[in-house]
């Protein structure tokens, strides 16, 4: 009895029943199932796989971006440096320089830049203005001041505005002694590179040379707001000039950004980026009407005048919008439509119809009676 009372109790706890040494029964709990082990581990694999997977996409995607922009600067990098071929075969050296350095921004390793640069360089000065050569001078003393001099020289030339200075004393001080204050170097050096490329956009009209002093301060440190804004619309000047009488849709692409954002920049040939804007507007509504399309050059001038009053684009203008106009009234009229001519009916008689004689009645002829024998 005491033997199926045991056995009943371990069919119905969830642990077995040792019996100790002195005989008590001791508690022993039932071991867990492996089912619950492998579902925990398949849950945890696909929580890794798709982390993996969410990794991956995200890499993948920065891949992508990163492939589609170097293939923009690619197309654009390939186009200007055709153009500066064109330009080269036209002899317009200057502006196939400014493509050929757009281009060693986009791509300083672009293939045959550096020879179709040196040529060009080559040509623009074999045509420059021959100058008279300065009487030899002697040669200055070697600057055998003491480094902390020159560094307190160049921070007082900072502190005065003297950018070029400093920068050039500066850069002496490092070549001597490169390992001098580098953090204190870098922030005045900075500082002097950012203002002198500053000063050459917006007062020497040298944008090529702000453009190079505002990314040589930026290897020392993050530009402003300012100077950063000063890069875009130089670098946009530079590409919409270099497109000048190539192609003015161009043109008036890149100066419709400069232009009324920062009206007064200007290049050494003394063009502001509004006039520059004007000029465009008004050689694309040119070639507009000379292709036919009126009312779009009507538009183009109604544009040019909107930036800047001209007398001949008013005329112009005029022209435009009167042979637009002209053309409008004329697809608006009704095509001529034929004469109407009056329809005569034709009434056909039918024929009479035919009449039956009616039936002509026959008498038989009476019998003859012949007489008897």
């Amino acid at each position: 009895m005491g033997r199926m009372a045991n056995s009943d109790i371990n069919d119905t706890v969830p642990f077995s029943v040792d019996t100790s040494s002195d005989g008590q029964p001791t508690p022993t709990k039932k071991k867990r199932s492996p089912w619950k082990s492998l579902v925990l581990l398949g849950i945890l694999a696909l929580i890794l796989i798709a982390a993996t997977s969410g990794y991956a996409g995200y890499a993948k995607g920065i891949t992508n971006r990163k492939e589609a922009e170097a293939a923009l600067s690619s197309s654009k990098a390939a186009e200007q440096f055709d153009l500066a071929i064109v330009d080269i075969g036209n002899e317009q050296y200057q502006h196939a320089r400014q493509r050929l350095e757009y281009v060693a921004q986009l791509n300083p390793n672009y293939p045959g830049l550096t020879e179709k640069l040196a040529e060009v360089l080559a040509r623009i000065n074999a045509t420059a203005t021959p100058t008279i050569a300065p009487t030899a001078t002697v040669a200055a003393t070697p600057d055998t001041r003491g480094v902390e001099a020159m560094f307190s020289q160049g921070e007082q030339m900072v502190a005065n505005g003297d950018w070029s200075g400093a920068i050039d004393t500066l850069l002496k001080l490092r070549k001597d002694d490169p390992s001098y204050k580098p953090v204190q170097m870098d922030g005045l050096l900075f500082m002097a590179l950012r203002n002198r490329g500053l000063d050459k956009i917006s007062k020497q009209a040298d944008l090529e040379g702000g453009l190079y002093d505002l990314t040589l301060a930026s290897k020392f440190g993050p530009l402003d707001t300012e100077a950063q804004g000063y890069i875009n619309w130089v670098s946009l000047y530079i590409t919409g000039a270099s497109f000048w009488e190539l192609d003015w849709q161009k043109v008036v692409e890149y100066f419709s950004q400069v232009g009324p954002a920062l009206p007064g920049l200007t290049d050494r040939s003394g063009w502001t980026a509004k006039e520059r804007y004007r000029l465009g507007l008004k050689n694309l509504a040119q070639q507009l009407a000379t292709s036919g399309d009126v009312c779009a050059a009507a538009e183009q001038f109604q544009l040019s005048l909107s930036v800047g009053p001209d007398p001949e684009v008013e005329q112009l203008f005029n022209d435009a919008t009167s042979a637009c106009q002209g053309a409008a009234t004329e697809e608006s009229q009704p095509e001529p439509q034929p004469e109407a001519t009056v329809q005569i009916p034709i009434v056909t008689v039918p024929p009479p119809e035919a009449t039956i004689p009616p039936p002509v009645e026959t008498v038989p002829p009476e019998p003859t009676v012949y007489p008897g024998p």
